[in-house]
């Protein structure tokens, strides 16, 4: 293992966490082949086979899972070591790297474009994932701060909240409950629902404001993409519960309406959240103090949507209160 490379390390690391050679290609930005070619190459530095296939799936031998291990090791003490040379670097000149719950991926860019302005010289590495990847980036240490609406209870994290995050309920524009005023929830019961797959953010934020009428929802269709969820709702096909940071556009188009429903909207908050032991590089510093001083007002200005007084419920698990920063 003595000549093996930390590029052939992370091209490694990659497949497995994917367990797929194309996806891991997209990831790194190369060709397959190029993919396929570093693991042979690690795999002759081994002597021994880190994958085998059965069926059309990979998997990894038990020599690829111990490797695993150690390669994950070798490369989150190259990114602290990086990181400890970017201190030196201050701002300027230095890497912000930040992965956002896809919900965020409406407005966050041009957070970052705001934040770039001001800080020039500095490199943006922007993810987006849904939940189950964005704890893994964070428990990874494949990212600086996440940027999400729901913290993990089981990692060891500092969460501050930074931005209200209102959830309504949407409709197509020619819905007969558009022109209702404050729609009594039984009524609501009555509706067809278009809704996000159980255990997404959505999904848990739609079990806080609907409490124990959860289990009344007559659910017509569940879809993993709020984007197709907002098109079967233009369509006709139900009522649906999304975050309004999601369909602003949708709103100044005229394509999607807010019901006017008793105790909407649902007020939960957008949190940064880091791993406690995570030593910030100054510019991921600088993006925090941004995102906690100016990051409600450009929220609020992006997505020109005021909604009115709804219900505010906390979305920070009770294990994780200790560890909160308000």
């Amino acid at each position: 293992m003595k000549n093996a490379t930390l590029r052939q390390l992370k091209v490694f690391e990659t497949v497995a966490r994917h367990l797929s050679f194309s996806r891991a290609a997209e990831e790194l930005h190369l060709t397959q082949p190029a993919v396929s070619t570093q693991v042979k190459k690690l795999e002759e530095h081994a002597g021994l086979a880190l994958f085998e296939q059965l069926g059309k799936k990979i998997y990894l031998t038990p020599g690829g899972s111990e490797l695993l291990h150690y390669s994950r090791t070798i490369i989150q003490q190259f990114q602290e070591a990086e990181d400890a040379m970017t201190q030196f670097k201050g701002i300027t000149g230095g890497k912000l790297n930040v992965a956002v719950i896809s919900a965020g991926d409406y407005f966050f860019p041009r957070l970052l474009v705001e934040f770039a302005r001001s800080h020039q010289g500095v490199t943006l590495n922007l993810s987006v994932h849904n939940r189950e990847g964005l704890l893994n980036q964070m428990s990874s240490n494949l990212t600086d701060i996440a940027i999400m609406v729901r913290p993990p209870t089981d990692m060891d994290t500092i969460n501050e909240a930074f931005a209200p995050h209102p959830y309504v309920i949407v409709a197509a524009p020619d819905h007969p409950l558009v022109s209702q005023k404050n729609i009594p929830m039984s009524r609501l019961m009555q509706e067809p629902f278009v809704v996000r797959e159980k255990g997404s953010d959505t999904w848990h934020s739609m079990e806080d404001g609907f409490g124990e009428r959860i289990n009344d929802i007559n659910v017509a269709m569940e879809i993993r993409s709020t984007e197709t969820i907002k098109q079967a709702v233009i369509a006709g096909m139900g009522v649906s519960f999304l975050s309004a940071h999601t369909i602003s556009l949708e709103l100044q188009a005229g394509s999607l309406a807010v019901l006017d429903v008793e105790g909407f909207p649902v007020m939960l908050n957008w949190y940064i959240v880091h791993r406690k032991n995570k030593r910030l590089p100054p510019v991921a510093q600088a993006f925090k103090n941004f995102l906690l001083t100016e990051g409600p007002e450009l929220i609020e200005r992006l997505i020109r949507y005021n909604p009115k007084p709804g219900k505010q419920l906390s979305n920070l698990p009770p294990k994780a209160l200790g560890k909160n920063k308000k």
